[in-house]
């Protein structure tokens, strides 16, 4: 399975990019990262429908899309490590994870996603959930092969 994060915004090296970079080595799925920007000063509404747009035009109708969008489905470690098994399973062969700017996520986005997963109701800034979600992608990899990583 090819894993892809598009991401609005640019991550600047530092710590982040350090610890995204420390467990995108440990991933065995291929795993990338796009960062997407957009230099015009926008604001509101308007920002969030430019943002979803340049998210669309960066996806190819036959990826399985992964919004992360706090009015998601919330799930353990395990369930997500279980979903993403079902996918591989399923024959889905390319996932694409989409994380919004600061704003949000357009509702195009969401109503194109196969799936909206939410990191809970706490707001955390949108860099630092591209390295939560590789963590978690991690976690997933060691909780499917027996690896002590995970322990409940």
């Amino acid at each position: 399975m090819f894993l892809t994060i598009l991401a609005i915004g640019r991550n600047k090296k530092g710590p982040l990019t350090s610890v995204f970079d420390q467990y995108v080595s440990r991933i065995n799925w291929p795993i990338e990262l796009h960062e997407l920007v957009i230099k015009a000063p926008l604001s509101g509404s308007l920002r969030i429908k430019k943002e979803g747009s340049l998210l669309l035009s960066h996806i190819k109708n036959t990826v399985f899309l992964v919004a992360l969008d706090p009015t998601g489905k919330q799930l353990s470690s395990p369930s997500f490590a279980s979903q993403l098994s079902h996918w591989r399973d399923d024959g889905v062969n390319k996932v694409t994870f989409l994380i919004g700017g600061s704003n949000g996520l357009d509702d195009a986005i969401l109503s194109r996603a196969n799936f909206v997963i939410s990191f809970g109701v706490m707001t955390w800034p949108h860099m630092l959930i591209r390295t939560m979600l590789v963590e978690q992608i991690y976690r997933a990899q060691c909780i499917l092969l027996g690896h002590p990583y995970h322990r409940s």
